[in-house]
């Protein structure tokens, strides 16, 4: 039997998450405690007991999922075959598996987090998930679009997001209705992830995870870029750089992780989302969720 732990992005959160573990176990407070001094405010107190606005602001959310999903997986000890994460998810993957510390990581996540936000500042942008097409007539369907959109996230067979300028999401999203998509839904989220709005953000996070200290991974990280499963910290650095602007291919990664002989799949941290995903890629896949002890 081989065990992949899987990761959760933003979107996930939710206000309490995280606080059992702060209540009963004395490694996760420390950690916790570790995390509010790095960050320079007491994000706990948001996580624990804030306003879902309070929340939801990047620079809260980004941290918040990593800290939920990487406290929970080094409390329970999990000795992982593979890792991957859903966007933000793979830097609580690349910590859980050994390739980053703790520290690092969330020094990274919390400059990616800023990051993002001033790239959404400059350039304002939107996403939309597209449900009932297949793939290929989605990528089209953005290609035959003036002005900026992309395919973003791959999420599961049918399910696609799609990111870049507002008007030019809005418009793919009537050619979407027009070809027969079932939904065709613009996200509440702050900006176009994942598309090459995100350059700005992009040129910024890479001196920082350039100058970070990254190890060999205990196991392999399939990477979000290309779905493959990775060991080399200089790829997975590369790969690390190039996620911001590029695609999130999760319906590939849990295709991957089957043929190379994954049979279980445990999702740390908030939500269930990518339970859900992984089951819509394939019905047999034995997949359970924890966001607590």
């Amino acid at each position: 039997m081989k065990h992949a732990y899987v990761f959760p992005g933003q979107g996930a959160q939710s206000v309490g998450m995280g606080k059992d573990l702060y209540d009963n176990n004395a490694t996760a407070k420390e950690l916790f405690e570790k995390a509010n001094e790095i960050l320079g405010f007491r994000i706990t107190d948001i996580m624990f007991a804030g306003t879902p606005e309070e929340l939801k602001q990047t620079k809260v959310t980004q941290p918040a999922v990593f800290l939920h999903s990487v406290i929970l997986a080094k409390t329970l000890g999990v000795n992982p075959d593979a890792v991957a994460g859903h966007s933000l998810g793979e830097f609580s993957a690349l910590v859980v598996s050994g390739a980053l510390s703790f520290e690092d990581g969330l020094r990274l996540v919390s400059k990616r987090a800023m990051a993002m936000q001033a790239a959404c500042e400059q350039q304002p942008g939107t996403m939309a998930a597209i449900l009932g097409l297949k793939d290929e007539v989605v990528e089209e369907i953005c290609s035959s679009v003036e002005g900026t959109v992309v395919a973003a996230n791959y999420n599961c067979p049918g399910q696609l997001v799609i990111s870049g300028a507002v008007e030019a999401v809005n418009e793919a999203c009537g050619k979407a209705k027009e070809a027969g998509a079932r939904r065709a839904l613009v996200l509440p989220v702050g900006g176009a992830f994942h598309s090459p709005l995100m350059e700005s953000a992009k040129q910024e996070l890479e001196k920082a995870i350039n100058e970070a200290p990254f190890m060999t991974p205990t196991c392999p990280i399939y990477q979000n870029v290309d779905a493959k499963p990775y060991t080399d910290p200089e790829q997975i650095k590369a790969n690390l750089i190039a996620q911001l602007t590029s695609p999130v291919r999760w319906t590939y990664i849990v295709k991957n992780m089957i043929e190379d002989g994954i049979t279980e799949f445990t999702e740390l941290g908030p939500g269930n989302v990518l339970q859900g995903l992984i089951r819509k890629v394939n019905a047999e896949a034995q997949v359970e969720s924890k966001a607590s002890l």
